[in-house]
Parts: C-alpha cells; structure tokens; sequence
C-alpha cells in the first residue's frame, strides 16, 4: 500500500471526545508518562503494538514504542485522530499532492468497524462512491470505466456531459471532473445502477435504445451520436440511406417530416436539401427505384399516400406504378415538387409529363390511373387519348387481357363517340354502340380486333 499523507483533518463534530476520558491507574491501565498516555498490563509491562479501549469506551492504539499513537495511520488499514481516537463511520481527508487528490485532498472512508473501505463501492448517506484498493476515494471515470463519479466522489447516473475515458487530460492517462472547456465532452447515459448504457455491438457501429419515450442513438463506446449516423460505422462504406438514422442536436431521433442535407458519405443527390421522412427510431422512408415500385409501397402518413425512391426521398409528378408481383401497372400522380408530393385522388387534373408536355390526367377516389370512359371521354393509365393533330376519328384499343381489346372510336378531343356514325379524314365510317365501341366498319361488323394503341405518359424516373 502505498505511504498515506501525514497532515490530517477530520470532518466530524463528533470527534470532540479527548484524552480526558481516560482513568490513569497505579497498576493496570492507562497512565500518562511525559505527557504522552500509556498502557500498563496486569503485570506493569507496557503495552505495545496492540489496540486498548478507554474508560469512554473508545479505542486506541498503542505503538511499538507503547505510546498511543495520534493523527496517523495504523497497519495500513485503521487510522486515530488528533485525539487518539480510531476513527469510524467517518470521512477522513490527507493533504497530499498526488494524482488522486481533490483540491490537494485525498478522501477516505472508515466503516464501523474502523477499517478504511477499499476495493468497492460503498453507499454512504445515499450516494453511492467508489474506492480503490489504497481506500481512496475515486473520481471521474471509474471501475473499468462503466460508472463516473463527480468530484464529490458521487456516482452519477442520468445524462452527463463527460469526457470520453480515452481522453488523456492527465499524465496517467485518467479523465477527471471538473474541466471549466466543455470541448472534446460527449454525452452518455448513466441507467439508476450507475452503469454506462452501451449497446451490444462490435467495431464502430451503432444502436439505437429507447430512454423514456425517446430514441437515442449510441457507439460501442457508449457515446450518443447526433445528425445523421452510419449505423455500420464510420469508417464502413454504406450501402445506401438505408444505414443512416437521423438524430437531432439533442440527440432525439427525429420523427416525422425534415428537410435536410442528404448525409455527405452518399452520392446520388443534388447537393440540396432534400425532404425525408423518418419514423420514431429516426430510420428513413424508403422504397424502390422510381419506375420499379408497386402498391404495397405506398406509404400513408397523416391519412395521405406518399411514395418513396430507393434515396429516401418522396417522388412527384405522375409515376409508373405495377399491381404486385406482375407486369401490369398503370398512373399514380405525386404533387408537382418535393415539398407537395402527396398521392393525387378523385378527379381531373393537368400535370406534366417527363418529357415536358402537358396532358389531362383522371384519377379514382383510391388514386389509379382510370382506363376506360370517364365523363365522355377515354383515358389509358390515366392519361387522355387525344389524337395526333389533323386526325379527326380513330380507334383506340383499350386491352381487356389476353388478346381481346375494346375498341373505342374517339374525336381528336378524345371524346367517345357513342350510338353514332362518323367518317374519318380518309373518309371510312365508324359505327359505335351506347358504349362508344366500335361494330362496323364501312358497314361491315367487326369483333375485338386490335387497332390503334393507347398512348401511355411519359413518367418520371
């Protein structure tokens, strides 16, 4: 153990009981000698290196030399005071100018027995602190640097701004408290045991727990991350947006609605802010690349379909959207920019298209595309089938499956030409149904022939 400091102070009140409790006896007991108390046994030998209670019923020690000893330590393991009295249940500070001092202290605590606490944690009224196998009182990171202890020595748990144990602020390499510079500190999270909260994984990857009704992100380390944080690491490549939650200043994950800066480690965007979606862990809205998405992509936020790309961004405009698992899609239109992207339903609409043209546009109540008559006129995916310019009639053939179509018979407008019969420019009669379809041409009948295709949109991607 090594050599304890010499000058002491004791903080007690308690230790006001004197010598003056001690009965001198002629034979057995205590006797003062040159101003200094002895202990004679039955047999009037001095006695030395042993402890004796007064008449207060207070211990002592008597020294190798038989006197009592006052204001030092007693093997390494008990210490008297000023008084000679063995201190317990007492805190006892040595000035000293070692490392481990505080404000040129250094603390110890005696328990009931009198024995200094070494080695372990002790709770003393109510706070918990920590005590190294020399008994002095630890502050800072402590015990494989799991818990912190203030420079009061009390164990901290909650939130604390600290600096990480690897930081090396002193010459053996141990972080302390009490730095004035908050530079270099990072939070962690202490649970009500005192122990660091870090999450199971390896490398430099991170986690996200739940504290409260909160989600926080942490490294292996145990430090909470914040803004955007690659879960793989930072030192992994990413494989997309899918690796990165986000997690504002204070550290919460973000949910809902943001507009950010996409995370530097990605390429891919425009080099401006972009619209992102997050859930209550901070984790991105994702989806498919844009012409690759189906149904079940869509994603209802606040009552409103929205659609994702594969970079975590809402898509816009009209977008190519297939039923499940098979080659047949049809329209879905998005707002016309990423501000406004929500599903577009129930009706008429003008938007442009990817090649810049603008068309008319019909969406159901559930936001498909409409194939069929609508109001009059003929749509396909959702787009009107007007004619090339100079065409007056045609025939456009809306599939029904397999090799069967509907033929309708439109004006340039698009319009359904319905129980009539009319003449194209080329001067050929069309006769329609009450359905617009076509049964003859220059009054022979005709089946489901296939004619003219419908014009698909041009869709974003």
């Amino acid at each position: 153990m090594k050599n304890r400091g010499l000058t002491v102070l004791v903080l007690a009140a308690a230790m006001t009981v004197g010598t003056a409790a001690i009965t001198s006896q002629a034979a057995e007991g205590w006797s003062k000698q040159d101003n200094q108390w002895v202990y004679y046994d039955s047999q009037g030998y001095l006695v030395r290196d042993e402890w004796k209670k007064g008449a207060d019923g207070q211990w002592r020690y008597l020294n190798g030399d038989g006197k009592m000893a006052v204001n030092e330590w007693v093997d390494d393991t008990y210490y008297v005071d000023e008084n000679g009295l063995m201190i317990a249940n007492k805190w006892l500070r040595i000035a000293s100018e070692e490392e481990d001092a505080v404000n040129g202290y250094l603390w110890y605590y005696f328990g009931s027995s009198g024995k200094v606490e070494t080695d372990d944690w002790k709770k003393i009224d109510g706070y918990w602190y920590y005590f190294d196998d020399d008994g002095v009182m630890q502050t800072g990171w402590v015990d494989d640097d799991i818990y912190y202890c203030d420079a009061s020595g009390r164990m901290l748990t909650g939130w604390q701004l600290l600096l990480p144990p690897d930081e090396e602020e002193y010459d053996d390499g141990k972080v302390r408290p009490g730095d004035e510079d908050d530079d270099g500190k990072v939070w962690f999270y202490f649970s009500a045991n005192g122990k660091k909260y870090t999450p199971d994984v390896s490398g430099d990857e991170c986690d996200v727990h739940k504290i409260g009704d909160d989600y926080y992100c942490f490294n292996a380390d145990g430090e909470m991350q914040t803004g955007w944080v690659n879960m793989k690491g930072e030192n992994s490549m990413p494989d997309g947006i899918g690796d990165f939650r986000y997690f504002g200043p204070d550290g919460r994950a973000k949910k809902g609605w943001i507009a950010l800066y996409p995370p530097e480690e990605l390429s891919g965007y425009d080099g401006v802010v972009e619209w992102f979606y997050f859930s209550k862990d901070g984790q991105p809205e994702i989806g498919p690349e844009e012409g690759e998405a189906t149904t079940s992509d869509f994603v209802k936020i606040n009552g409103e379909n929205y659609l994702f790309n594969e970079m975590g961004n809402p898509v816009y405009g009209i977008q190519k959207v297939y039923f499940g698992s098979g080659s047949d899609y049809t329209t879905y239109a998005f707002g016309t920019n990423r501000a406004d992207c929500m599903m577009t339903k129930g009706g008429r609409v003008r938007l442009e298209e990817a090649d810049g043209t603008v068309s008319e546009f019909y969406f159901s109540d559930s936001g498909q595309g409409v194939s069929g008559v609508k109001n009059g006129y003929l749509y396909y995916r959702g787009k009107l089938q007007k004619l090339d310019s100079g065409m007056k009639y045609d025939i456009v053939s809306i599939p029904k499956g397999g090799d069967k179509y509907d033929n309708y018979v439109v004006s340039s407008s698009g319009k359904v030409m319905r129980s009539t019969t009319v003449k194209n420019a080329d001067g050929v009669k069309y006769k329609t149904n009450s359905s617009g379809i076509l049964t003859e041409i220059d009054e022979e009948a005709v089946g489901q022939e296939h004619y003219q295709d419908p014009v698909d949109p041009y869709y974003y991607d």
